[in-house]
């Protein structure tokens, strides 16, 4: 038994993603190190994780899963209500929820630790069509950037891959006009980039989206980007490399429950590393329903 008392586990694979296949031995090896009995189930298809967990959670003590962030959030949105709690193992392209949390890309190293660590409560975004996300859906230049990224070069350079793809949709930068909708607060402004965000900082706070944007006070965060060109756009991530939030007409922030986006023209959405159909979306939060396994000294982000 580990220290949350996890005896079963289920592992969902997603063989498509850039290492789950190759790397679930590994897994599999170090759940029995653990004494934790464990069962493997493989993905077919999109949407086919959230069908395994909804069908199988009642038998298991913790679900994990071996994919990208794609596949953690079908898993964590198919059982947010009723549980049991979910660990993010790293086998997709950038892994951002591992890398947040501070999980180890290695998963003989990963699992002793989220067995041996937390279960924390996690707010939910949720969209109008009822899909869920965990870190956040971005509008325009983040978007486009996964969008772009080559696909070839995401099995053999993982992360980097989306590097590319931003460099490709930030020259030359494109703006659109944006209608942003906060608790009934409309915003009107020219941007390159909208996030709602519920995570306050990503990829081992390397970027730091905004002051004191929790995952677990009930609260989303959109943060509005409004370059005037590329330097600014520099900048901008400069600012939120060094943690600099002073007030500017570049950045804008609006905490809230409610949000709906809208621009002109219609733009790419992303949310937790997957491409949606475009603007207009509409947002609305779902207080600690997400309940994911984390490392002791990584509760907070």
């Amino acid at each position: 038994m580990t220290d949350l008392g996890i005896k079963r586990a289920l592992v969902i694979v997603n063989p498509a993603s850039r290492r789950g296949a190759k790397v679930r031995d590994r897994a599999l090896e170090a759940f029995e190190k653990a004494g934790v009995m464990c069962d493997l189930m493989v993905t077919k298809a999109p949407g086919h994780a959230a069908e395994l967990a909804a069908s199988n959670h009642s038998l298991y003590d913790a679900i994990f899963t071996l994919g990208g962030d794609g596949t953690l959030m079908e898993v964590l949105g198919a059982v947010a209500e009723t549980g049991p709690p979910v660990g993010a193992l790293a086998g997709g392209t950038a892994n951002v929820m591992a890398r947040t949390l501070g999980i180890p890309l290695d998963p003989r190293r990963a699992i002793p630790l989220l067995l041996a660590g937390d279960e924390a409560r996690i707010d939910l975004g949720r969209l109008g069509n009822g899909r869920r996300f965990a870190l956040g859906l971005g509008v325009g230049l983040d978007a486009t950037m996964i969008e772009l990224a080559p696909r070839g070069l995401k099995k053999r350079l993982g992360f980097f891959a989306y590097v590319i793809g931003g460099f490709r949709a930030a020259v030359p930068l494109k703006t659109f006009q944006v209608r942003l909708t906060v608790d009934g607060e409309v915003i009107e402004r020219t941007a390159a980039a909208v996030l709602v965000t519920n995570f306050g900082a990503v990829l081992n706070d390397l970027v730091t989206f905004g002051d004191g944007i929790r995952y677990d006070d009930g609260l989303l965060n959109a943060c509005v980007f409004s370059p005037a060109n590329f330097w600014d756009a520099q900048r901008i991530l400069w600012r939120l490399i060094r943690k600099d939030f002073r007030p500017t007409p570049t950045m804008l922030y609006r905490a809230g429950k409610e949000f709906r986006i809208e621009t002109f023209p219609a733009r790419p959405v992303q949310a937790d590393g997957e491409i949606l159909p475009p603007t207009p979306v509409t947002i609305s939060v779902e207080p600690k329903l997400g309940r994911l396994l984390v490392p002791r000294k990584q509760k907070r982000a």
